[in-house]
Order: structure tokens, then sequence, then C-alpha cells
């Protein structure tokens, strides 16, 4: 039985990167990550741990110094000296090459590390910030990763306990290059799976006593709201939860409750007919009790006296249970339409065995059990370690629904990449406690659209149900345009799940990944990358009343950027305060960004390789977007059964071409529909669109307010290559500030006076700065001030 749970390591490094005493090893993995082992009967280990699964890295270059006086290790990246005795502050240090600081750049054995943090088991209660667990990134240009006490893998693939006490360090000088960094953390402890496609999309979850005919209406309603969902989830009200007091609690549980689901199967059915795939959740602590159907099979399977009642405890550490759990209370309801597990676990680290995680264990064995069905494994459950984004997707529990747990989560999102932890699902809108809050539940509802996974999620109270119809009608619309958006957003959100995968690139990414040196990309804690286009600066704080906005401080590397949703261009290399209003949020393209999206009006729910998509093309230099396409299910795209499509933007020469398809073609559409959008761009006339040399016809149209040039064709061969031909040198829109202006002063709860004086001395300047300072010298306050300066300088 265990061998079905063996998977894929390869722990054994080549000898040629080995330097070894009686009691000692290193092992050079990269010029700037280095395996440090101590053991005193001089007993190394060769196998793979529950964090480290390849050491298999290339030969190395490096020099080694070894006489009376000790042991030197150079590379390319660092200098290792040993005195050759047991470890020791005194006796092993690593200096980090590049002059980095002038003293923090040399590491004792034991001192603490400074890092910038990584991620944290659960956030359950949290009402703001929780402590982080260390990741594997540091200004100070090192970090140390300790897998001395972690579990090794057998070749059965059975976790076993270490034998020695041995120290086991991986030390990480990679400076601040961390995508590079990151790059061989996930070589060394295994790269993130690619998400199947549905778990991209929006997510409903709450924790209520559904029944059938309440959930059916539920995705009705959604329906008639053109709101397109993909995964439906059922909290744990789908079992059997008021159960006979000799058996305690319902917590536990794993039959159908025939009250609120007489026909499990049919209702799984009905589901997925109409496009979702199906989660449910599970609280396996209390073992399988004699309420449960499958009681009596599993005891007399594992040999518990059933006749008296007695329970099947739980206890991952004895295969013969793991294999009748999986027999008898998981692989059933997977057959009857169950898609993944929501493992809800939430009592502790401790097992039978000292130090083995059951949380773990859950985790490691439920996501290669999946694999047995040809499809890629998906659990959500909450974070076990270092090693935990092998097994996506991450649940982080249930928090308290207040702005101050808003204002922490894209922080504590972001910076989960650290530790290669970078597909967090949150209980979006929270979960618990509070009070309704229109505007927060929207504001937290954007951050979810842009966040790796799109779960809506709510505790029983009768009114604290997430669904966009419950609020107010501005909230309500703003709610169901952006999740509508999130499910036009997957064909780039899909190509980043490949990009993640394949590159080792989180798509999520804080600012300072790409901008290392510069202090402002690690004070704007809350802004990042999302995928390689994009940087989202969420809303975290209640609007100002009377200007009817928010304001979120963001900083603009250098170059040009243009608002996503209104086609604003900016300057960067400088903070701006940025305000918007409940319809949006600071999402920022980079120039020449190109971003692949749905173009649906139907709003349905379906997953395929669509025909008709929409590209966005934004202004101010040149760019490119390969896009990635397969089944969104499969392992097949591991035998090369996959689409890819490279589209350019060529500023200067005035070209956007979306080359011929590669791939397995029969997994898209022969011929497609494209909407291309060019934000950013002024209006040009001269335009020509040709498919492999030859001239197409197509609509084109300007929106003034949105700055966007849009080209309309149809049917176009996706074998064949799609050229635009701007006959004219290619030129950046002009802000329409009067018009903004109008807007912003229109809805200001101000004087009307005021409004008057402001909009009039604005549309008539001729010197930005003068300006500036005829408006700073009538002491307006500070949000409102904010606001012009924001418009006026934008460019």
């Amino acid at each position: 039985m265990r061998m079905v749970y063996r998977f894929e390591t390869n722990p054994l490094c080549i000898p040629e990167n080995v330097v070894q005493g009686d009691c000692y090893r290193f092992t050079i993995l990269t010029p700037y990550l280095i395996r440090m082992e101590y053991d005193e009967k001089g007993k190394f280990e060769d196998r793979a741990s529950q964090t480290v699964i390849n050491r298999n890295f290339e030969p190395q270059n490096f020099q080694v110094m070894d006489d009376e006086q000790g042991l030197q290790i150079i590379t390319e990246g660092i200098h290792l000296t040993y005195d050759k005795k047991k470890f020791s502050p005194n006796g092993l240090t690593v200096k980090v090459k590049g002059n980095l600081t002038a003293y923090h750049s040399v590491w004792h054995y034991l001192d603490p590390v400074k890092d910038l943090g990584g991620t944290a088991r659960t956030l359950d209660e949290a009402d703001g910030p929780v402590k982080l667990e260390p990741g594997v990134l540091s200004r100070n240009g090192f970090s140390v990763l300790d897998d001395s006490k972690s579990f090794l893998i057998g070749e059965d693939g059975w976790p076993v306990p270490r034998e020695n006490d041995s120290i086991d360090l991986y030390f990480f000088g990679y400076g601040r290059n961390y995508l590079r960094c990151l790059k061989d953390f996930y070589r060394l402890t295994g790269f993130v799976p690619l998400l199947p496609k549905y778990a991209l999309g929006n997510w409903w979850s709450r924790y209520y006593p559904y029944t059938e005919e309440s959930y059916k209406k539920l995705i009705e309603h959604f329906e008639e709201e053109k709101i397109p969902l993909t995964v439906a989830v059922l909290d744990m009200d789908w079992h059997l939860v008021d159960i006979p007091s000799r058996f305690g609690s319902g917590w536990t549980g794993y039959t159908w409750n025939k009250e609120l689901f007489p026909d499990p199967k049919g209702f799984m059915d009905w589901l997925h007919k109409k496009g979702y795939h199906i989660t449910l959740n599970v609280h396996p602590a209390d073992g399988v009790r004699a309420h449960e159907e499958m009681y009596e099979d599993m005891a007399k399977e594992l040999g518990v006296d059933y006749k008296n009642e007695i329970p099947i405890q739980f206890d991952l550490t004895d295969p013969d249970f793991v294999k009748a759990y999986f027999k008898y209370l998981h692989h059933p309801n997977e057959e009857a339409g169950v898609d993944f597990w929501w493992i809800d676990w939430q009592q502790g680290s401790k097992s039978k065995i000292e130090g083995l995680d059951p949380l773990w264990m859950l985790n490691h064995f439920h996501y290669l059990d999946m694999k047995r069905n040809g499809k890629r494994s998906l659990i959500l459950s909450r974070y076990a370690g270092v090693g935990s984004h092998r097994y996506p997707i991450g649940f982080s529990g249930d928090t308290v629904i207040s702005w101050e747990s808003l204002r922490f989560q894209p922080y504590f999102t972001a910076t989960a990449s650290n530790i290669g932890f970078c597909w967090w699902s949150h209980d979006i809108g929270g979960h618990m406690f509070g009070k309704r809050d229109d505007e927060l539940i929207t504001r937290w509802l954007q951050f979810g659209i842009f966040s790796p996974i799109m779960r809506l999620h709510s505790t029983r109270n009768l009114f604290a149900g997430k669904e966009p119809w419950r609020y107010n009608a501005i909230a309500h619309e703003v709610m169901n345009n952006f999740l509508r958006l999130r499910h036009n957003m997957i064909p780039y959100l899909y190509t980043m799940n490949y990009r993640c995968h394949m590159e080792a690139e989180p798509l999520i990414q804080p600012m300072y990944y790409q901008y290392p040196e510069r202090d402002e990309a690690y004070e704007v804690k809350n802004q990042y990358y999302f995928g390689s286009e994009l940087i989202v600066a969420p809303v975290t704080d209640p609007m100002d009343p009377k200007l009817q906005l928010a304001c979120v401080k963001v900083w603009l590397p250098e170059g040009i950027y243009i608002d996503f949703f209104n086609g604003r261009i900016y300057d960067g290399d400088r903070y701006v305060e940025m305000y918007r209003g409940l319809d949006t949020i600071p999402v920022l393209a980079k120039a020449g960004a190109i971003i692949p999206m749905r173009y649906e009006e139907t709003y349905d729910n379906d997953l395929g390789n669509p025909m008709d998509l929409n590209i966005r093309v934004f202004a101010g230099d040149s760019g490119h977007f390969s896009l990635y396409e397969d089944d969104g299910i499969s392992l097949d795209y591991t035998q090369g059964a996959c689409v890819k499509t490279d589209m350019y933007l060529d500023w200067q020469e005035g070209v956007f071409c979306i080359k011929g398809a590669k791939g397995k073609l029969d997994l898209i559409p022969q011929k497609r529909n494209y909407r291309l959008s060019f934000v950013g761009f002024a209006d040009c006339d001269e335009i020509s669109v040709e498919l492999d040399g030859d001239k197409i016809p197509y609509a084109k149209s300007y929106d003034m307010d949105q700055n966007t040039l849009i080209i309309d064709l149809e049917g176009a061969n996706v074998t064949k290559e799609l050229k635009v031909q701007f006959g004219q040198k290619l030129n950046l829109a002009v802000n329409n500030i009067e018009k903004d202006l109008y807007h912003l002063l229109n809805q200001a709860q101000i004087e009307y006076q005021l409004k008057e004086k402001i909009y009039f001395l604005i549309k008539n300047q001729t010197d930005r700065l003068k300006t500036i300072s005829q408006l700073h010298s009538w002491n307006l306050p500070h949000g409102l001030f904010g606001m012009l300066c924001e418009l006026i300088l934008a460019r």
C-alpha cells in the first residue's frame, strides 16, 4: 500500500560538489547555496526530507583551502570559513560577496537572520497582523533554512524520523537577487504544481446549512445576475452534524445529510452540468464513529470492535488507517462527483510520532492520492511548513471581518512568496464577527479579484452572507462587475499559473523582487506585482466621506504606467497618492503590457479556451506576451499537449502582431474573434490589418473616456500571423484632465463655489507647477489637494 504514495525525488548530490571530513559535510549546490551538515558519528543523510526533495544540482566551480588552521570554501558568491570542529558561532562563518552592507553580510553559526518574512500556518481569529515565520529572502543578502528536525522520506514514500541528532542547514547567499534565490529554493524543495484552470475563477463558499433546493436557488440567482462561478464549496453541513451525544461532536463527519441533500450524486451532477467544480469541507480529527454509513466496513478492515461501536481513531501514522481513510471516506465521494477536498484541520501539530505534523500528512497524502485518476491534484488546506507550496491551495483560516484584517492581507499574501507559498485562498470579506460595512466588503472583494484565489466566504450568521445582491445598489453593481472581470482575466491568470509552475515566478510578487535596491520597494508593503504585466495597490482604508474617494500611496518605478480601468497615463519614478471611488482601485499596467482576456457578454461559467478574446495592449514601450493554453484539467500538458501564442508590440515601428499558434492546435478554436484594445494610444487613422500578409476587414473606434483605440475583427485563423500596422508614429494619448476633474468635483461633498473656483483654475491652467502652488495657498483639505495633484501631475 505504501508504494502508492511514492513521489518523485532526486535527493542524491553529485560527489564533485561535496567537501567532507570525519564529522562534517558541505555540499555546494550552487555558487550561492550550500548545504552544511555536522554529525558526531559522521553519519550523513542522503534521503529526501519533508522539505528538501532534490539535491541533484549540476557540477559547481569552487575553491577549497584545507589546512591545520581550518577549511575555506570559496565560490563566486560566498566565502565559507570553518574550524573543522563542532559547529559554533566562532568556528563557522559565511560571508556573502558583493558589499551589500558594511557589516551585515557575514553570518556566524546560530546568528538570527533578519529576513523579509515568509508566511504563517493560519489567520484563524486574526483581526490584523500576525507573526510570520521566516522566508528565504533578506536585504542582508543571506538566509538559513534549518532542515535538521524534518522527517525523511523512505523508499516507499512513507515519512520516517531521523536516526541521529545531526545539524542539517542550507545557507542561501544570493545577495538581493531575490528571484534567483527563489528559483533555486524551488529546485531544492520542489516546483509549484500547475493548478487546474477552474481554481482561478470565482468560488462561492459559506458555512451555512444549505439544502439541495436552497443551493440550487442560490446558483440560479448567480446566473440571473450574470456572475460566473467555477467552484461550488459545501461547508461542513453537507454531512450529519446533529448526532447522538454518545458519539461526541458532529464536527467530523463523512455521511451525507439526506434530509438536506436527498440525492448527493444527482445534486453534484447538476452542478457539474452547469460548469461548477465541487469541494467538500472535512474536519477529520475525530476519526470515524459508529453513526457513519461506512463505519462497519471500515472497522472490519481495521480490526476495530464495531459491535461495541468502538470509534476508529484518526491516525495518519498508521499506513493501514491511511489506506482505509481514502478507500472508505474519500474515494466513494470522488466517484460520485467531488473534485477536491477542503481539509479543515485545526487541531495543532502533534501526532503519535513526535515531530510529525498531522496537517503535513493530510496535505501530502491527499495531494498524492488525487493523482491516481490522471487529473491534476488540488486541495484547500492550511500551511504546514516549508515545502507546503507543493500542495496548493492554502486556506488561510477564519479571519475577523474588519478593516484591520483586510489591511494585513495584501502584505501577507505577497510576503508568502518569500517562502515559495504563492497560492493563498482567503475568506474574502472575512469570516466572523465584525459588522455590516458595504464599503469594506466591496474593497475586500476587489482585493480578492487581484489575489491568487478568489473565494467569497462567511459564517452562518443569517446576516453575514457575501451575495452581492445583499448590499446597496452601488456596491452590488461594483461587486458584480469585478466578479465578471475575474472570470474574463482567466487567460492571463492561467498563463501566469504556467509561468509559476515552469519558471518559478509567483503570480504575486513584492515590489522588491524587481527593484531590490530601491528603499521605496520595501516601504509599499501592500503593493505588489500581479503577474508580469500589472502592479496592484488595493484600497484598504475607508473613503473620505466628503470626497467619496479612498487614498492609496503608490510607488511607481521608472517608466510609464497606465491605469488598467480608466486609461489614465502616469509618469513613474515617484510616489503618487491615488484617489479612487468605490468602483475601482489602483491597478497599473506597465508600458508595453499585453493582457489577454476573455471577451464575454453572456458571462457563463465556461472554462474552455475562448473563441472571443480581448487583447489589451498598453502604450509607451514595446512588449511581449506568450499566451499559454491547454485542456485545463489533465496531466497531458506534461507530454506537450498545450498551445502557445506569442504576441508582440513594437512601439518604435508601430506594429502589433499575434504570431501563429504553436502546439496541439485542436485544444483551441481554429478561428478567433479579436477585440484589440490599445490602451493609452492616441487616435490613429492610418491602420492596416493583415493575416499572413493579406489585408482583412476590421472595425475601428476610439473611446475618449478610456484613452483606448479599439479594433474589432472576426474569424482570424489562429495558425496565421495577425499584424496591425499603424501608418504613423505611435503617440501616447493625452489625459483628459477636464473630464476627470468635473466628475470628481461633482461628487465631492464640498462648497459649490469652491468647486467652481478649483475647476476653472485647473481648466485654464498653462503652468502646472503654478497651478499647484495656487491650490496649495488656498489651504485645501489634504485629501482634496492630493486628489487634484494626482490629476494635474499624472503626466
